[in-house]
């Protein structure tokens, strides 16, 4: 009787080593699956792309250059390609400032320090014959990412792209019966897909639904391939709505049930220009649109913005049923010389109307501006202030301005990224800010991922001649960044950074041209001293800790500073004494 039930005791100690096993390979495999995906939660929306919180330092490429398979393919062969040099912090016009890339415009964006690439999926790209679809240029695009290590976030220039539908397949612009156009006043039809065309709608998710369903196939288990972007800063322009009879009809009908729902249920946080409207009538509950908003060309806004936002996430559904990566949506923004609709595109996702497109797109993940005015703090406040996630799919490359703009939005707003457009014309040796500050950031990403959400951990600072410091708190300290000076002259015109709070009394300070103190906040007269100022270096591919400061480099103590020319990576640890 022995020997079986040994030979039963080795039986299920056999069956559980094996239970085991396929368990974790189970929750192995699950968990390597995973494809990307937005977790909310501690204040903060991160992006998680295998399995772990990723800021993109991306980049956008010009329109067409994902044209050509040859262009996007992984090698380092060609077509020759003009980058534009810097001169005097603008960009120059004379072809003397021009010279060639050497090398795949992926490479480009190695040099560059880019970590995501956005770039171009037009319609007529994918399906040129209705109904024959070629994927040829967006598997270039995928293998040529990848072959570099690089993510990727194709932008869908479908039924629209800037207010216009200049990339919808020649098939459908020519068939103008199948696919009515917009008419605005005084000009007609324009070469704007219109919002009520059945049939458009139709066919752009069909297309889009084909997409997402290839690029599963083919990346699902690679991860290239992070987020899609649905189409592209829309919106009427020259006009304030659609003119047709089929919108006239629309506009006099009531407005949609669906949409009062959501104003009724959301009344108290509703952004300020739309209850602004919605209070003119008296908070009226149903009606059409003039009854319910009022008599005025926002009005016109309010109901274009919900024929654009019905349609699109009607798309970005079917495209989320065939893959469920995240999708957004981009503006064309608001901007003083043109301030009305019809100036910018008419219908866009712009902040007066978020609620609009939150009510009629529940499918889209999150708004973002494109933002090429000097008030870009202003936007990223504006499209924070309901808590949603911040990314900048576009803004200049060409304004050194601009890439303190992008640090500052990193550190402050918990953005998922930003990303110059037009990046693919840069010269990585012309243009020293952008790629040093993404390399920078690059290797302080994990703190950065870490702190977001807690303002006691992260925070960013812009100063200049009018604001020469800001001071802010960060747990136990007050911290001071002010302008680079020697001898009580200020040297500089503007400065700009990060601060890491990495431990009870240490900070990392990522930054250019400023000065950074820090005093105790408790009232017992105690004051802090820099302790130990470690700088750090990049060199053979590598950050390293170099000097330790002191002396004329903290100004005996008073303070970290930062270099003038470029970006430096500084860790302080703080004490205090009286």
């Amino acid at each position: 009787m022995m020997i079986p039930n040994f030979i039963n005791k080795i039986k299920k100690s056999l069956f559980k080593i094996a239970y085991v096993t396929f368990l974790l390979a189970f929750c192995t495999t699950t968990k390597a699956q995973h494809i990307p995906y937005l977790k909310k939660g501690n204040n903060k929306t991160q992006l998680i792309v295998d399995n772990k919180p990723f800021l993109m330092l991306a980049g956008e490429l010009s329109n067409s250059v994902s044209g050509s398979v040859e262009l996007m393919s992984a090698g380092d062969n060609y077509i020759p390609r003009k980058v534009y040099a810097m001169v005097n912090g603008s960009l120059g016009n004379d072809t003397a400032y021009d010279m060639t890339y050497k090398g795949s415009v992926w490479q480009q964006m190695t040099d560059l320090n880019v970590n995501t690439v956005l770039a171009a999926v037009s319609w007529q790209m994918i399906e040129p014959v209705e109904g024959q679809f070629d994927f040829s240029v967006v598997d270039a695009m995928i293998e040529g990412a990848r072959e570099k290590n690089l993510k990727l976030i194709p932008l869908w220039f479908g039924s629209w792209k800037n207010g216009m539908s200049g990339y919808a397949p020649l098939w459908l612009k020519k068939d103008y019966i199948r696919f009515p156009r917009t008419k605005i006043k005084d000009k007609g039809s324009v070469e704007v897909v219109s919002t009520f065309s059945e049939e458009a709608l139709k066919a752009d998710a069909k297309a889009f639904a084909a997409l997402m369903k290839h690029i599963k196939e083919v990346d699902s288990k690679h991860r290239t391939v992070i987020m899609v972007q649905v189409e592209n800063e829309v919106g009427i322009l020259g006009d304030s709505r659609d003119r047709s009879k089929v919108a006239e009809r629309a506009f006099n009908d009531p407005v949609p049930q669906k949409l009062m729902d959501y104003l009724i249920k959301n009344k108290k946080t509703l952004v300020g220009e739309l209850d602004t409207l919605w209070a003119s009538t008296g908070y009226k509950k149903s009606g059409n649109w003039t009854e319910v908003f009022g008599e005025s060309v926002w009005t016109d806004l309010v109901f274009t913005s919900w024929q654009y936002a019905t349609y699109i996430n009607h798309v970005a559904k079917k495209g989320k049923e065939a893959y469920n990566l995240p999708m957004f949506v981009n503006a064309w923004l608001e901007y003083p010389d043109r301030p009305n609709p019809g100036g910018f595109p008419t219908g866009g996702p712009l902040p007066r109307v978020m609620d609009v497109w939150k009510a009629a797109a529940p499918d889209i993940d999150f708004m973002s501006p494109d933002i090429y005015g000097s008030n870009f703090v202003e936007w990223c406040d504006r499209y924070t202030q309901q808590g949603d996630p911040l990314f900048v799919p576009e803004t200049w490359w060409n304004k050194p301005e601009y890439v303190a703009y992008m640090l500052y939005a990193i550190g402050n707003y918990n953005t998922l990224g930003v990303a110059p457009f037009g990046i693919d014309r840069l010269d990585p040796e012309a243009h020293q800010m952008l790629t040093e500050m993404y390399r920078a950031v690059e290797y302080l990403s994990p703190q950065i991922l870490e702190s977001q959400g807690d303002k006691n951990k992260i925070r960013a600072f812009l100063i200049d001649r009018d604001n020469p410091f800001v001071e802010f708190e960060m747990d136990d300290y007050y911290v001071k960044a002010r302008l680079y000076s020697r001898r009580g002259k200020i040297k500089v015109d503007e400065a700009h950074g990060l601060i890491l709070k990495t431990g009870k009394n240490t900070f990392t300070i990522l930054g250019s041209r400023a000065v950074v103190a820090f005093r105790p906040k408790n009232s017992n007269n105690e004051k802090a001293g820099l302790g130990i100022v470690s700088e750090y270096v990049y060199r053979d591919g590598k950050w390293k800790k170099g000097r330790m400061l002191g002396g004329d480099e903290t100004n005996s103590g008073r303070g970290v500073f930062l270099p003038v020319e470029g970006y430096g990576i500084q860790e302080t640890e703080i004490y205090t004494y009286k």
